[in-house]
């Protein structure tokens, strides 16, 4: 497992689990609810591949591989935690837009 793939890995799957997420909070302020927690599905499935990436990564360090830290990685380790910390916001905000709904 080359560090170039594991970042693209982390970006690519973490960018679409944020971008996922985002589309949720468009759904329910919409009114479309069951689409948006559909979508917030989707985000976790893709936040999922980042992180089983990352995780892969980590397992090969810890059983002694070198580890190479790269201003590449720690881009990919941000763009994962902000598509996770985005995700959780917008769980919050479909389940806001229920509410007032009900």
């Amino acid at each position: 497992m080359d560090l170039e793939r594991v970042v693209i890995g982390i970006v690519v799957n973490g960018g679409e689990g944020k971008s996922k997420a985002m589309e949720a909070i468009a759904a329910a302020r919409e009114g479309r609810i069951e689409e948006a927690e559909a979508l917030l599905e989707q985000s976790d499935e893709c936040i999922k591949k980042a992180h089983n990436v990352h995780g892969d990564y980590l397992t090969l360090e810890s059983k002694g591989r070198e580890s190479l830290l790269t201003i590449m990685m720690v881009h990919a380790q941000d763009h994962m935690m902000s598509a996770i910390t985005v995700r959780d916001l917008a769980e919050e905000f479909v389940l806001m837009y229920k509410e007032r709904r009900n």
